[in-house]
């Protein structure tokens, strides 16, 4: 990693007020690269890859100090396992419905801007907008599920 990066990752941890322990460092190291939102069983194993000391108990006590610092986030979006990320930035997630690859996608991509009466007395402090559909790698590989339309040229579901 680069001075800077490595420099950042420590000013984060002071910021929140969060101790740089070698785990945590290690963690938020690996969720800052690893734009594939990983579960925390992959976490566990990425980790331990390079230094094979964190047990699960410690990866998920860290993630939850890491969340509750506001410096990672928990993406649960379908009925698998919580996957993690570390990308502050305001954004939005797409989920491929054939190989499950779930994708950072920039709110400034999407243009969405509910009207007041919409929300009625509610308060809207964040939201985010997850998309379900076929990866750009998915519609280019030949069909595993089933036929494909050949209107939309996806699954037969899709027609």
């Amino acid at each position: 990693m680069k001075a800077e990066g490595a420099d950042q990752i420590r000013q984060a941890f002071q910021q929140a007020g969060l101790r740089c322990t070698p785990q945590r460092y290690a963690m938020l190291q690996y969720l800052a690269a690893e734009p594939m939102h990983p579960t925390a069983e992959q976490i566990l194993r990425a980790i331990n890859r390079s230094d094979p000391r964190s047990s699960r108990a410690t990866i998920y006590n860290n993630l939850h100090a890491l969340t509750k610092a506001g410096m990672v986030s928990p993406v649960a979006v379908n009925s698998g396992p919580v996957r993690y990320e570390a990308n502050r930035r305001h954004h939005h997630h797409f989920i491929c419905e054939w190989c499950g690859e779930l994708e950072d996608i920039a709110a400034r991509e999407v243009a969405y801007h509910p009207r007041r009466s919409q929300l009625g007395g509610r308060v809207v402090e964040d939201f985010q907008i997850v998309f379900r559909g076929i990866c750009e790698k998915c519609v280019q590989k030949p069909r595993h599920r089933g036929p494909v339309c050949a209107v939309t040229q996806r699954g037969a579901g899709s027609c």
